[in-house]
């Protein structure tokens, strides 16, 4: 009954996915970047893992990141990020030039209030498949979020490994944003990519161009943890749009565990740039939370 009742839920997200993607008529609103543009960047993802057993203190993985992203218009989105490792202390696993994302997503708004956004392909961490985001905004300091997913494992690091899409992970929380102080505190839990059940805790502070948080967390695998994030919005922060653009990602995060677990509470991401201080949605549709604060990026028109 189990498998069953699992089956229906998967072929129920398909569905609704299909529809959303190729049949719905939906409000749009007007994106920040003006459609078929191409902006190409790179990045740095810098990991560090505490072993003590290799007469060194930390062992360091540092990849380039180059990516692109294609504003298709209509909400419509095409992203890809590579790995480039310039540092790998971790092995044989982690030398490859690889892929590590390419994905087509959709965005949807209506009346300031639903949110929702659709993308299939390869994600981060190693997943593909399909993935439902969606925020519902009560009013000027309450959101409500959840996400649901359908993947696979999907790795380029040796040789082409992958699983079928069978995995359901499905998240829901709240949002609580103080205006005055620019502070944000987020509740969520789930079921997370690893099959383990769990919830987050996080309070965060944005600042100019730079937020810095904590979080607790608890999986029933993991048990419980917690540690920091902070995410820094990389200048120049005055930009000449153009149809092509070159420029450095747009932030760069670092995250401190005390336990340093690899597989409880974690999630993929769905964008190579997707971080926690801009959310999931443009900014010019979703006016709550830090996106009520001023921009990071002066963009300008070059005409």
């Amino acid at each position: 009954m189990n498998l069953v009742k699992e089956l229906k839920q998967k072929k129920r997200i398909i569905v609704f996915l299909a529809l959303f993607l190729f049949y719905g008529k939906i409000v749009q609103a007007q994106p920040c970047i003006p459609t078929g543009q191409v902006d190409i960047f790179v990045g740095v993802d810098f990991n560090y893992r505490d072993l003590l057993n290799n007469g060194r203190v930390y062992d360091l993985l540092i990849n380039l990141t180059p990516g692109v992203k294609w504003n298709m218009g209509k909400g419509w989105q095409a992203a890809a990020q590579g790995f480039i490792p310039i540092v790998n202390q971790y092995g044989e696993r982690y030398k490859k030039i690889r892929l590590n994302m390419a994905v087509l997503s959709k965005e949807a708004h209506w009346n300031g209030k639903w949110h929702l956004k659709a993308s299939g392909g390869l994600f981060g961490r190693e997943r593909y498949g399909l993935d439902l985001k969606g925020m519902y905004v009560v009013n000027n300091w309450l959101a409500l979020e959840a996400q649901a997913g359908l993947t696979g494992y999907c790795s380029m690091a040796l040789n082409w490994e992958a699983s079928t899409p069978q995995r359901l992970t499905a998240l829901a929380g709240a949002d609580v944003y103080l205006n005055r102080w620019n502070t944000q505190f987020r509740a969520r839990g789930g079921r997370f990519i690893y099959e383990d059940y769990g919830v987050i805790v996080e309070a965060m502070r944005h600042f100019n161009h730079c937020t810095v948080g904590v979080y607790g967390e608890y999986s029933n695998e993991g048990g419980k943890n917690a540690g920091f994030k902070v995410v820094m919005m990389i200048p120049p922060y005055k930009r000449k749009r153009r149809t092509v653009n070159f420029r450095p990602a747009s932030n760069f995060r670092l995250t401190y565990s005390i336990q340093g677990d690899a597989y409880a509470n974690k999630m993929y991401t769905t964008d190579p740039e997707e971080n926690e201080r801009e959310g999931w949605f443009d900014r010019t549709a979703l006016q709550w939370g830090s996106n009520t604060m001023k921009p990071d990026f002066d963009e300008r028109r070059r005409k």
